[in-house]
């Protein structure tokens, strides 16, 4: 739950900041072309982040960067909130980005971790409190704006959650690294080596993974409204079908793993996306467009899950390295997508999405995944190894 509250934390920070784009727009007197570049800056500081990442890593360990970086988060809504202009504005987001890509990497590492020590799969289930943190922050943006359109008010209430949230997980992580491994990162200390080739191809599924779940997020309403042709009551229905989906496989996920292991869960999840997207584009029409997300939803949800496992296990640097990558993707992938639907049409832009999640499933081919293994409780484990 500790660590739980970390994933909560994160999507909970994202998705509040998010959810007030149209005020800070307004309130800094930015145009359209300027918004898009201050979500970029959150992209651009998560690429650099990578080195300083990995030396945080090494020095703090995940447990204290965890902390350290969502205490940060928390702050810097109410520095945001009262940004005067907007060169600050975009300092500020930049900063937001180092301090996503922290948080990113150092609590998936305690996610890995725990599924270490206690050989249970929960990375899927702690996934899920990372969407849940987000529906939570659209339900309190919601709410609070029909007392006050105050943005220093509504940042300042997520604020005091975020808080509450980092002190409820303060005492419950997991300690530092394993011996074995902290030997390994001394030795990575003094000799800096390339990232070996399954870790390269780790970050890119992670990174065209979260592209394609980014880009569900920010764009599905849009395509329902102006190219399906949706009611205005049923356009927000999309985001809300995918949504709903990866809440759902995120939290049965880990019982998939134990089944059939996550390397068939990436491969089969990633091309359920991508081809379900891609038919719902050729058909056309509100119907096949839920059905498509609906694809993406369940069959990209589990992909970010089992990557990160599969990267804790080649060590910290390379989880840095795919965490990194997947940080980008988040941030970095719906801007991208903006510049190719505002090209070539939306549909195209939706196109290059359901692309992504075929990629993802062809670079699945070229990791070396865990095998399944029972998901048994660790009563039933102990008594399994005693015999």
């Amino acid at each position: 739950m500790a660590i739980a509250a970390l994933f909560c934390c994160l999507g909970f920070q994202y998705a509040t900041w998010a959810s007030r784009l149209p005020a800070i727009k307004t309130h800094l007197g930015l145009t359209a072309a300027e918004v898009g570049l201050l979500l970029m800056a959150t992209g651009v500081g998560a690429a650099a982040s990578f080195p300083l990442v990995a030396m945080l890593m090494r020095r703090l360990g995940s447990r204290r960067l965890s902390l350290v970086s969502a205490l940060g988060l928390a702050l810097l809504l109410l520095v945001l909130s009262v940004a005067p202009n907007y060169p600050i504005a975009l300092v500020i987001m930049c900063c937001d980005g180092v301090l996503v890509a922290c948080l990113n990497v150092a609590m998936n590492a305690q996610g890995a971790a725990l599924e270490a020590t206690y050989q249970r799969n929960v990375m899927s289930k702690l996934h899920a409190t990372f969407s849940g943190g987000s529906l939570g922050a659209a339900l309190l943006a919601s709410g609070l704006n029909t007392v006050t359109s105050t943005v220093a008010v509504h940042f300042g209430v997520a604020t005091v959650i975020l808080l509450l949230l980092v002190g409820y997980a303060r005492s419950g992580l997991l300690p530092q690294e394993q011996p074995a491994e902290k030997q390994q990162e001394k030795k990575s200390r003094t000799k800096w080596t390339l990232p070996a080739r399954m870790t390269l191809w780790m970050g890119s599924a992670m990174a065209f993974g979260t592209v394609t779940e980014g880009a569900m997020n920010d764009w599905s309403a849009l395509y329902m409204k102006d190219v399906a042709k949706a009611s205005a009551e049923l356009a927000p229905m999309g985001i809300a079908v995918v949504s709903v989906m990866m809440v759902m496989a995120r939290l049965f996920a880990d019982g998939w793993r134990s089944r059939w292991g996550d390397g068939r869960i990436v491969r089969g999840g990633s091309a359920l996306a991508g081809a379900g997207l891609a038919l719902a584009l050729l058909s056309g029409g509100v119907v096949p467009a839920l059905i498509g997300f609906a694809c993406v939803g369940l069959g990209i949800a589990a992909v970010t899950p089992c990557v990160y496992v599969a990267a804790a296990g080649q060590g910290s640097d390379a989880l840095t390295l795919v965490a990194t990558m997947g940080t980008i993707g988040l941030l970095a992938g719906p801007p991208v997508i903006g510049f190719i639907a505002n090209s070539t049409g939306l549909v195209w832009g939706l196109g290059a999405v359901a692309a992504s999640a075929v990629f993802v499933s062809l670079c699945s081919t070229q990791i070396r995944w865990t095998a399944a293994e029972p998901d048994l409780a660790p009563e039933v484990r102990d008594r399994l190894d005693a015999a």
